[in-house]
């Protein structure tokens, strides 16, 4: 089980802490790199490519204004991608939002804006396959149900 975050920008870095820290508490392996896909598109490309050949695998693209980073993981990886798209406000939250869900078809971007959220969304995926992550699942959501008894 292994979560990769590519980032646009080292910029973006202090943003994705957030979910590498919150991954990290659910036991799952996290890797991040920088990789523009406009300014360094064949990088972003072999960083796919070679994770292709391995299983567990879930991308982030974290990137903001133009975010054909996570479009470009998509288009081209075998396991499924997000995007978190970071913000300094609601109108840059507007931008990267829009630019991360207006992907072109055969490009499935799945477009998180919260951290917490996100952070979840993977677990859930990685639990599908194993059972202790479910069961740690399951008793979030227990305790989640209880604190509105």
């Amino acid at each position: 089980m292994k979560t990769v975050f590519i980032l646009g920008s080292t910029v973006d870095k202090e943003f994705t802490q957030k979910m590498v820290d919150g991954l990290t508490k659910w036991g799952v392996e996290t890797e991040v790199i920088v990789a523009s896909a406009h300014k360094v598109p064949r990088k972003v490309a072999d960083i796919v490519e070679g994770y292709n050949k391995v299983e567990d695998v879930v991308f982030v693209g974290v990137a903001g204004r133009s975010n054909a980073l996570s479009g470009v993981i998509a288009a081209n990886s075998l396991h499924p991608v997000f995007a978190c798209p970071p913000f300094q406000d609601k109108v840059d939250m507007m931008v990267n939002l829009n630019s991360s869900l207006m992907m072109p078809g055969d490009t499935p971007v799945m477009t998180v804006i919260d951290p917490a959220n996100l952070i979840l969304a993977v677990v859930k995926i990685f639990a599908e396959k194993n059972a202790d992550l479910r069961a740690k699942v399951w008793a979030r959501i227990e305790e989640i149900r209880k604190s509105f008894d």
